[in-house]
């Protein structure tokens, strides 16, 4: 892009500089898109498979019922509670929702199709991800209020305890695929189960490791059954009680975002991204982004379907499964990996 904005006459720095801005705002807005239309069809899936409608009133089949929420909360008042820390309160919403968007710069949606192609660009995703606790944690404090409080205790304790396990977790992948680069692993995936499969998820030692990564992605979005920081029968909404209108808003744009993020995590680092399901020449006949969309898709129809049917957590169970399942299985997973690796590419 930055080719064809040297072609109108501009210099390098122009070009790189409007290119850039370009590709913000065509990863950015469509993204924004997205999160209306997917919080429309959760609503759909919880209500499906709940036996109700769900939303149906707002445009043909409830389609617009998202932008009129949307409009809604916009026009609201913003109200600051008169003993919180303004200055953080209303930074909190903004952290959360830049963090969110920031971690999009490096996932590839079809071969070259990527805003920032980097070598480290798994590590820069654990590392931003890591980043999004600190919007919780400021929104908890800063709310003056016992809810918030407990509810940013709770998620700083719960997107820590996670995050352990699923660094090991990409350990083990980038020991298959020999890069942190997210470009490379897709392609090492191509024709890796049974010379046909494109995908790691049939290899029978990164199998277990796509459950747990799974679990640990609905942990890490503090989704249903993990959901323990916005427990309304316990904290009211969370970290989330305080707030009102747009920045209310901006908390829920970045959790779906994030939940994107991590759909489309399983669908780079275990489905094979824009690659076709099987190594097939037809296949290849349909865009790589079709593809991933769809395999996005599936993921976070998943997620839907484990909010709607599954019971929310303990505490406890919580770090139980973090801590004393997780980590000790993926720190072994790491050594089995390592191990049959060098006996059958060194050996």
């Amino acid at each position: 892009m930055t080719a064809f904005f040297q072609s109108l006459g501009m210099n390098y720095e122009w070009a790189w500089f409007i290119a850039t801005v370009c590709g913000i705002l065509l990863i950015a807005l469509p993204l924004m898109l997205a999160v209306a239309m997917i919080i429309y069809v959760d609503r759909k899936v919880w209500a499906a498979i709940n036996l109700r409608r769900g939303p149906n009133v707002v445009g043909p089949f409830g389609i617009l019922q998202s932008f009129a929420d949307g409009l809604k909360v916009f026009l609201q008042e913003t109200i600051i509670p008169s003993a919180a820390n303004k200055g953080i309160f209303i930074l909190a919403p903004i952290v959360t929702f830049t963090v969110a968007l920031g971690a999009w710069a490096v996932i590839p949606f079809d071969a070259g199709v990527v805003l920032a192609d980097i070598n480290v660009g798994l590590l820069y995703i654990l590392a931003i991800s890591s980043l999004s606790v600190y919007g919780v944690v400021m929104a908890g404090w800063a709310s003056n209020s016992k809810y918030p409080f407990f509810s940013a205790m709770r998620a700083s304790a719960q997107m820590i305890s996670y995050e352990v396990s699923i660094g090991f977790i990409l350990v083990c992948v980038v020991l298959y695929a020999g890069s942190f680069n997210l470009t490379e692993i897709v392609m090492s995936q191509k024709g890796h189960g049974l010379g046909i499969v494109n995908g790691y998820v049939f290899n029978i030692l990164l199998f277990p490791m796509w459950v747990m990564f799974f679990i640990s992605s609905l942990a890490e979005t503090q989704r249903v059954p993990f959901d323990l920081t916005e427990a309304e029968s316990e904290l009211v909404a969370g970290y989330q009680t305080e707030y009102s209108s747009m920045s209310f808003a901006l908390f829920w744009l970045g959790e779906y975002a994030n939940i994107l993020l991590m759909c489309s995590l399983n669908t780079i680092l275990f489905f094979g991204g824009w690659l076709p399901p099987v190594d097939w020449a037809p296949l290849y006949y349909v865009p790589g982004i079709i593809w991933f969309l769809l395999k996005t898709f599936f993921f976070f129809f998943m997620f839907s379907w484990v909010m709607a049917t599954v019971p929310r957590y303990r505490y406890d169970q919580l770090m139980r499964l973090g801590w004393k399942i997780f980590l000790p299985i993926s720190l072994l997973f790491v050594v089995l990996i390592s191990g049959w690796l060098m006996f059958t590419r060194y050996a």
